[in-house]
């Protein structure tokens, strides 16, 4: 998740950058130095002998005067652009700005031409595969699937010869078990239709001798195709432990003018918690992604996931909404793998009651971090202002787009 203030140091360094950052005088607490005059070089600044500049030409004043309103432009659009991507929390946002989260448990699948060895290819068969999921729980298992098709997609022929699953270990490390896979196109296991040309296969790591390994394990599927021999790669990036566990049923509230889902859970193994859940509309419509991130003690915890009041208010959503999808780990830092995975809880988990719309605040989201920032934006506003007010006072005064 993108840490607190990602957005307003991004801007002010494409102010500093591009040269027209106006900052607090010298000797102001915090303050960040005013950039030089914004006047090009070409431009003929010939100082008299009284040690005053001279009057600028008209080309050099109008050439002034549409840098002071560019720069006012850029301060103000970057007021604007922070206060409008920060009225909402966080933990509290559109899904539609995480694409790559709507369906977090949908299978991953990639079409490729065929590997024959080494860094060689066939491109004349087309090799389409799938995964059930990247990141394993302890416990789950993950469904692969492997065919052949020709450059127009039609239906080749494969012979599964070999498939095998191995944990990845380092220089030095000792090999893990490889534990074989049975592949079948006859409608049972992971493949859905017989006689398809699609093969799948299971690795359920729990039940076999890599119960206990901790990191990416790495299935390969041999196979021909029209006599000629290919593979395909399968990684998936596994945890053994179960750091908490789900408990007890989920329940909906309303919590200071915002939707809650409040989700019971036992932790085993004190430490920060991260976790995710995907919130549609009465239709079926993606509308929100809630997502939480503290440190939690051991033993019976409540996790708070909220759809923000403001946020409900301003996309008008068709109720009652429905949770579902949720997934959730424990950071582990200077490790790979980075995380132990909680059981995730895919599907519906919960849907809500039918509430009005005036159960919802309409206020923006606040925090000392986002106050901050926005005072300091409007500083820059006011210092844009006034340099146009000092270079010509007859201009009207310039108006901000989003601030009285």
């Amino acid at each position: 998740m993108p840490s607190k203030g990602w957005w307003a140091a991004g801007a002010v360094m494409a102010l500093v950058a591009a040269g027209l950052w106006f900052g607090a005088g010298p000797g102001e607490p915090g303050a960040v130095q005013a950039a030089a005059p914004l006047v090009p070089a070409t431009a003929p600044r010939l100082l008299a002998q009284t040690g005053q500049e001279a009057p600028l030409s008209s080309a050099a004043r109008a050439t002034r005067l549409q840098e002071l309103k560019q720069n006012f432009e850029l301060v103000d659009r970057t007021y604007c652009d922070y206060a409008a991507s920060t009225r909402y929390p966080h933990t509290s946002r559109p899904l539609a700005e995480n694409p790559d989260q709507v369906y977090p448990n949908a299978p991953v699948t990639e079409a490729n031409p065929m590997r024959t060895g080494g860094r060689n290819t066939d491109p004349s068969v087309q090799i389409q595969s799938s995964q059930s999921r990247v990141y394993m729980a302890s416990g789950e298992r993950v469904a692969f699937s492997v065919r052949a098709v020709d450059t127009k997609g039609a239906q080749l022929p494969m012979v599964i010869t070999r498939a095998v699953a191995a944990g990845m270990t380092g220089q030095g490390q000792r090999a893990t078990t490889q534990v074989a896979l049975a592949f079948a196109d006859d409608g049972s296991g992971a493949d859905a239709v017989s006689g398809d040309g699609a093969f799948g296969g299971i690795l359920a790591p729990a039940m076999t001798g890599l119960a206990s390994f901790n990191g990416t394990i790495r299935t390969e599927v041999h196979f021909t195709v029209n006599g000629k021999a290919g593979f395909v790669l399968f990684d998936v990036i596994y945890t053994p432990e179960l750091p908490a566990v789900w408990s007890g049923a989920p329940r909906e509230g309303l919590e200071d003018g915002s939707l809650v889902y409040y989700l019971k859970a036992d932790i085993r193994t004190v430490g920060r918690y991260l976790v995710s859940g995907r919130v549609d509309d009465a239709s079926g419509k993606p509308f929100a992604l809630a997502s939480f991130n503290e440190v939690l003690p051991a033993g019976p915890n409540e996790i708070k996931l909220t759809v923000f009041g403001k946020l409900l208010r301003d996309a008008k959503p068709a109720l009652p909404l429905t949770l579902r999808d949720v997934d959730g780990f424990l950071l582990k830092e200077n490790v790979d793998p980075d995380r132990a995975l909680m059981p995730r809880l895919e599907g519906k988990v919960l849907t809500g009651s039918k509430h009005l719309a005036g159960d919802f605040s309409d206020a923006e989201w606040q925090s000392e971090e986002r106050t901050r920032h926005l005072d300091e934006f409007a500083r820059d506003i006011s210092l844009a202002r006034r340099a146009m007010s000092e270079f010509d006072p007859s201009l009207p005064v310039l108006k901000s787009a989003c601030l009285p």
